[in-house]
């Protein structure tokens, strides 16, 4: 007879925390197996798994129990309301980032209204942002950049799954996007300094891409090589949003400050209160 949704749970979750692991991660996967709401999989404790749904969860479970991020095992991360396609050749969008949308949003509208403005999302990844963007702002034309082949399959994925138009160009920073003028550019680059990999888990160091994780020069290598070759390519009236390390608000606020002299740059923090987001408003 097959367990039951609960014994399930109990024994997969009894196993994680021996591994010293998340043991929420057993209902979540049971959720993601059986197609239950968290409320209906509680309603439903005592139901048996079929032979199909016992076998995908214990093999699944083998796969957490060896330090592969969940999002990694079910193939799939919800970051602002929509279901992404994730794997190993993308990060894994956190809360963080949709904190860069929301804010990336509210100040565009401020600025450009309901315009068809121009767009680009550098070093894409998921496609998470630009495709956020882009549901969330129709009319804008909408870009994604990312110098791995791997990343923009899976964004070309997403953007096609969701029905957003976008478009996208492989490339290293600002080299796909220099033939024209823009008038929002966001990006959350690689900002972990290396001599931080000690303080990380070993299911991000194990699983997720380094290069979309870690950053020569104390992690402030790609805002350096933002503020230096942006300047020409930004419209007059124009937004920069970037995601940030908690502790690299000042030093990146200076590049950006010293690259637009004549902008308004606002460090941004998150929901925990932490240094977050750099935005920098040309109004020239």
């Amino acid at each position: 007879m097959n367990e039951k949704i609960f014994e399930a749970i109990k024994r997969a979750s009894a196993l994680l925390e021996e591994k010293g692991l998340e043991t929420n991660m057993a209902s979540l996967l049971m959720e993601f197996v059986t197609k239950k709401s968290s409320a209906s999989l509680l309603a439903d404790w005592r139901e048996p798994l079929t032979e199909e749904q016992q076998q995908q969860f214990w093999s699944q479970m083998h796969e957490l129990l060896s330090g592969k991020p969940l999002q990694y095992v079910i193939g799939q991360e919800s970051f602002y309301g929509r279901l992404f396609k994730v794997d190993a050749n993308v990060l894994i969008p956190r809360p963080e980032t949709e904190e860069l949308v929301f804010e990336a949003l509210k100040r565009s509208q401020l600025l450009f209204h309901d315009k068809a403005i121009s767009v680009v999302d550098i070093g894409t990844g998921s496609g998470a942002i630009a495709v956020s963007f882009k549901k969330e702002w129709p009319e804008a034309n909408v870009y994604a950049t990312d110098i791995s082949e791997g990343a923009l399959a899976i964004a070309k994925q997403n953007a096609e799954a969701l029905e957003a138009a976008i478009s996208f160009r492989r490339g290293d920073l600002t080299e796909p996007i220099a033939d024209r003028k823009w008038d929002v550019v966001l990006s959350n680059p690689p900002y972990i300094a290396y001599d931080e990999a000690d303080q990380m888990t070993n299911s991000v160091l194990e699983h997720e891409p380094h290069c979309a994780l870690f950053a020569k020069d104390d992690g402030l290598y790609f805002y350096q090589q933002l503020a230096n070759t942006l300047p020409p390519l930004m419209n007059k009236r124009s937004l920069i949003g970037v995601e940030i390390g908690y502790q690299q608000g000042k030093a990146v606020h200076k590049l950006f400050q010293q690259a637009f002299p004549n902008a308004a740059v606002d460090i941004v923090q998150d929901i925990n209160g932490k240094d977050r987001m750099i935005f920098c408003k040309t109004c020239e």
